[in-house]
């Protein structure tokens, strides 16, 4: 049987969580997630668009080679990546909705320039 984790056990994400916001408390705010399944990593979710991903992964010094691109059931469309961070593993993911749904949430029916 394997080691209970504790609390503290999380301390790794949750310290990279306190310099993320001490170092760039002026970025959008993301949804955060700690779990004891991953006790290393520590996930930003972004859910007003992927706008907000270029934001972080500059930020972050993500290389966008490094971007994981794919495409939902839907109209949703994700970016994903990772990076080390004081210690810990970043997973950053952004949600926003593909061109098509833009387009037809605007009336534009694309075609060309």
């Amino acid at each position: 049987m394997s080691e209970r984790l504790t609390l503290a056990g999380l301390s790794v994400p949750m310290r990279a969580l306190r310099t993320l916001a001490a170092e760039y408390g002026d970025l959008p705010a993301p949804a955060v997630s700690v779990s004891t399944i991953y006790p290393e990593r520590l996930e930003l979710s972004l859910h007003k668009g992927l706008g907000e991903f270029e934001v972080w992964r500059v930020a972050l010094g993500i290389n966008p080679d490094q971007v994981q691109f794919s495409k939902q059931p839907g109209s949703t469309w994700t970016l994903k990546a990772f990076a080390p961070y004081v210690g810990a593993e970043i997973e950053l993911i952004a949600y926003g909705p593909s061109l098509d749904s833009l387009r037809a949430s605007t009336g534009d029916g694309g075609g060309n320039a």
